[in-house]
């Protein structure tokens, strides 16, 4: 099973090493407080040098920043002054390896139990011709956990980098045949007999992947489209890659013709050692998915070693680290995307969410802007341009650019529904209500059981006082779709107070407070209906909790108005 390190022994070793500084900067036990190199910085007066454990210390501290760089070289420092320590010998890996530093093969050969370093010291066995060396390396490594997904592929990448494709293939022959790895498992073997010029296996074998794969997603038409085409099958090749060409998601950018002709001509993967880092990205992306930030970061940066141009092991790199909020080096990885690369569309766009989360939203529109003009017949740079208003409140801006975006959408299918969606919320933002109303309806013509414009349109019939039967049953079948939503048990209860159904509307409402703790417009909600029902000290106690939960610039004065009063907005009822 691929590990990091235990996170309780690391909590004990970083408390061990706080005591030390804290009662002086003491060196780790038996290290020396000799000068560092010239690459690791100094630290305190003039003269002095870290010891061990300062040095761990600033480069755990580094590599919680995601300063990779910094991290590298702290923890490098760290392992020259304590070079026997366990912690320091495995953390200065994983710094060297996020950072791409050469200096990762040593410090992986001290650590002969780490199935991390196996996989390193395989790749680099790869990449110098040593498939012999490689292959034993693999056969060391325990197949359970998440070995038991990469092991046999990268095995089976050893024996076909060495020329044996029937041997590859008879060692990924029973996952293929028999397991629920089945689909990764032939995707690999149609790669190897495709590389091998087995035309027919490679057939065979990618039907095979397609049929166990349970969505199809862009890697794998990449990867089969190009195998049915070279096995003489060109309509159905293109076919295929159409099915990514039409809609409204992100992956419909990448349907231009250039980008099916790139598909359609060159191998996605071109060699054994390219394979091994395809192998690897598949585990990355699937431990991503699964919650698995850290180790999907890790293996993306092992499949970068062997492939320093793959631009999908970027995209996986810089979403694991945006989502641990590290936006500035999920960006910075993404500018090393090659311009000419097929999904730099994909890629533009990513970028944009990064620098809007960085706060640089005149960038993030003028990069929105530049990729609009580039495409203009796609919807998505127009569509993530009115997200990006809408999320800053400059409504009516949204709504422009979500129009442009649905004139370029054409006819809609099921999926087509978002975008009216969030035109429509842009719009009854905006005091244009009719056209709002118009696209929630149409919204769900697209899709009758989109819970969340079941809930904005009856939530807004409610607040408009219109339709309130109608509104009632929306929400009703909203609520029955995402029972555990606390935003629509709150439109459900406001409607029920609406239509004079107390019992049912405290229900609701404190449900929703329940789901939603620090929501101001619930907990104003629940007050109003406390008050209503004659529970007045609960009432002013669920305002006081509006009030202090980040309300809406201009329901604070509402609320604070109501607990001047002691009663509810003579507006309501």
């Amino acid at each position: 099973m691929l590990a990091l390190i235990p996170s309780r022994r690391a909590a004990l070793l970083a408390l061990a090493l706080l005591s030390g500084t804290a009662a002086g900067g003491l060196p780790w036990p038996g290290a020396s407080a000799a000068p560092a190199p010239a690459s690791a910085p100094a630290t305190g007066e003039a003269g002095l040098r870290p010891t061990a454990s300062g040095a761990y210390l600033a480069g755990r501290f580094a590599s919680n920043e995601s300063d990779t760089a910094a991290a590298a070289n702290w923890l490098l420092e760290a392992l020259r002054l304590a070079p026997d320590e366990p912690e320091v010998i495995n953390r200065a890996f994983l710094a060297t390896v996020l950072d791409g530093r050469p200096e990762a093969v040593r410090v992986a050969r001290r650590m002969p139990d780490s199935e991390v370093a196996a996989l390193l010291l395989a790749g680099a066995d790869a990449m110098a011709g040593r498939w012999e060396r490689a292959e034993t390396r693999l056969r060391g490594m325990a197949r359970q956990g998440a070995g038991q997904v990469l092991q046999p592929l990268l095995l089976a990448w050893a024996q076909a980098g060495r020329g044996n494709t029937d041997a590859a293939l008879a060692t990924l022959k029973p996952t293929v045949e028999g397991s629920r790895l089945s689909g990764i498992a032939a995707l690999h073997a149609a790669m190897i007999a495709d590389l091998g010029n087995k035309p027919k296996e490679a057939d065979r074998l990618i039907r095979v992947a397609l049929a166990n794969t349970p969505e199809v997603n862009l890697r794998l038409v990449q990867i089969a489209a190009g195998i049915l085409g070279r096995a003489g099958k060109e309509a159905e090749a293109m076919k295929l890659v159409e099915s990514i060409s039409t809609g409204t998601d992100d992956l419909a950018m990448l349907g231009t013709p250039s980008v099916r002709r790139r598909i359609l001509q060159e191998r996605a993967v071109a060699s054994a050692v390219e394979g091994m880092a395809e192998a690897e990205l598949a585990l990355a992306a699937a431990l991503r998915g699964q919650g698995g930030p850290e180790l999907a970061l890790l293996l993306a940066r092992l499949s970068l070693r062997l492939r320093p141009d793959f631009a999908p092991a970027m995209l996986v790199a810089a979403e694991s680290l945006a989502g641990e909020k590290h936006a500035a080096a999920a960006l910075a990885v993404l500018g090393e995307v090659a311009p000419d690369d097929p999904l730099l569309p994909l890629v533009t766009l990513r970028r944009a969410t990064l620098l809007d989360q960085l706060d640089r939203p005149e960038e993030a529109m003028a990069t929105l802007a530049s990729l609009a003009q580039a495409r203009p017949e796609s919807p998505q740079p127009m569509a993530r341009l009115g997200d990006l208003l809408r999320a800053r409140q400059r409504y009516a801006e949204a709504v422009e650019a979500y129009d442009t975006a649905i004139a370029r959408a054409g006819e809609m299918g099921p999926n087509g529904w978002p975008l009216l969606y969030a035109r429509g919320i842009s719009l009854e933002r905006s005091n244009q209500w009719p056209r709002a109303e118009a696209d929630f309806k149409r919204a769900l013509t697209l899709a009758p059981e989109q819970p969340y414009v079941l809930n904005y349109l009856g939530y807004s019939w409610v607040e408009r006082g219109e339709n309130l039967t109608e509104a009632r049953q929306m929400l009703e079948r909203a609520m029955a779709l995402r029972p555990e939503d606390g935003n629509i048990a709150d439109s459900l209860g406001w409607a029920l107070f609406k239509l004079g159904d107390l019992p049912g509307a405290t229900k609701w409402l404190e449900k929703a407070v329940e789901l939603e703790s620090r929501n101001s417009t619930i907990n104003d909600h629940l007050g109003d209906v406390y008050w209503a029902t004659g529970r007045q000290s609960e009432a002013v106690y669920q305002w006081r909790r509006a009030l202090i939960s980040d309300p809406e610039p201009d329901e604070g004065p509402r609320i604070e108005a109501k607990l001047r009063e002691r009663q509810p907005n003579p507006a309501q009822p």
